[in-house]
């Protein structure tokens, strides 16, 4: 899916913080223009920059030796767009998803953080993201305007990370029948620990094993059930009449039932950027609980390189002011000793703190710092690789 790009050879170095400013782009469908410079330097989208256009457009091009009649051409395009800011080249926006839009994704040994207290650690993952809604492209500033579909992966989370995303994302509110939830694996089976606070705070504990569902969710087949410490028939019975249909009628984000287990869709209890995809197998190891997505028609990808890293490719992606056409994006990380940490919400301080190559063919090799690096204290101590 990914062709990794061989640019070793005149490789500029650049802070990414300066590519950032340099490339002064629109922030909305209109007036905004692709900057087309030929064959594969047709990756960066820009808006006018008035009096120091023709300049800029001089320093962009000169690193490739691109010759005067197509330099020529080149501002010529820049300034009819400086001059007619009307004017807007696009496709209709999708009604939903925009599938040919999507960019190629794969990720390796990356410990993906949703919130401060909620990540997952990908060992490798095959994928696409896709725009949503009337998004044209991925905005890594805005985790609504795409999802992450995935073909194949292997994905980790520890008990404590889904104990957090039940408490602060499913169960958030102040009136949820199920509060201070804690999930731990002993012997294989996961526990599940909580209160059912519309029945007087009573305590309960469930405990089975997860299987993956014929949709492609996760089945929680509870085989014991106690409430205040003694044992209760079913899972429904436990719960209660209000509870039970609230989480039958699709009520509770993510969390459904079939008779007394219950269904868990990762796509939508883990907050944005979501992932899709069909989980095929389920395992524990230690308080890890391990995840195999995959699919019929999914084929094995090579890695592209060695090391940690989140490598896109194809179509458009926005990171900040930079939007890239054709894309070719690798994130790699400084410190290969250990899993790349990213954290979506902080990507622009981690990616500040590294710097960036451009490849000959105009591909960005981005090396960046891990967030647990840059921000210690506020490091998840399940995930903190420093320990």
């Amino acid at each position: 899916m990914l062709a990794h790009a061989a640019g070793r050879s005149r490789q500029p170095v650049l802070r990414f913080e300066h590519a950032l400013m340099a490339t002064s782009l629109c922030p909305g469908p209109v007036g905004a223009y692709d900057a087309l410079a030929g064959g594969a330097h047709r990756k960066f989208r820009l808006t006018p920059a008035r009096g120091a256009i023709l300049r800029f457009v001089r320093k962009l091009v000169s690193p490739f030796h691109i010759s005067q009649p197509l330099l020529r051409s080149l501002a010529l395009v820049v300034l009819l767009c400086a001059t007619t800011p009307g004017m807007v080249i696009r496709q209709n926006p999708p009604a939903n998803d925009n599938q040919e839009a999507t960019v190629a994704t794969q990720m390796r040994n990356v410990t993906f953080r949703f919130s401060d207290t909620v990540a997952v650690e990908i060992k490798s993952l095959d994928g696409v993201l896709v725009p949503l809604d009337k998004n044209e492209f991925p905005n890594f500033d805005d985790k609504d305007s795409f999802k992450l579909r995935v073909s194949r992966a292997e994905i980790a989370m520890d008990s404590r990370d889904l104990a957090n995303v039940l408490n602060s994302y499913v169960f958030r509110r102040p009136d949820s029948p199920l509060t201070q939830l804690s999930i731990s694996v002993e012997k294989g089976h996961l526990k599940v620990q909580g209160k059912l606070h519309d029945k007087g705070d009573i305590p309960f504990e469930t405990e089975g094993v997860l299987i993956p569902a014929a949709d492609g969710k996760i089945r929680l087949h509870s085989e014991k059930i106690k409430a205040m410490h003694l044992p209760v028939k079913g899972l429904m019975e436990l719960f209660g009449i209000d509870l039970s249909r609230l989480i039958k009628e699709g009520k509770v984000p993510g969390v459904g039932a079939q008779e007394d287990d219950l269904i868990l869709d990762l796509e939508q209890i883990l907050p944005p950027p979501h992932i899709e995809g069909k989980v095929v197998s389920v395992r524990m190891e230690g308080e890890k609980i391990i995840q195999i997505f995959g699919s019929s028609d999914a084929k094995p990808v090579k890695n592209i390189r060695a090391g940690n890293y989140m490598a896109f490719k194809n179509n458009r992606i926005r990171l900040g002011k930079l939007v890239m056409n054709d894309v070719d994006l690798i994130l790699i990380d400084m410190d290969p000793n250990d899993p790349l940490d990213f954290f979506l919400d902080h990507y622009k301080e981690q990616l500040s703190a590294g710097y960036s190559k451009l490849t000959a063919d105009s591909g960005l090799r981005v090396y960046i710092k891990d967030y647990n690096k840059l921000h210690p204290a506020k490091a998840s101590p399940g995930n903190d690789k420093t320990k």
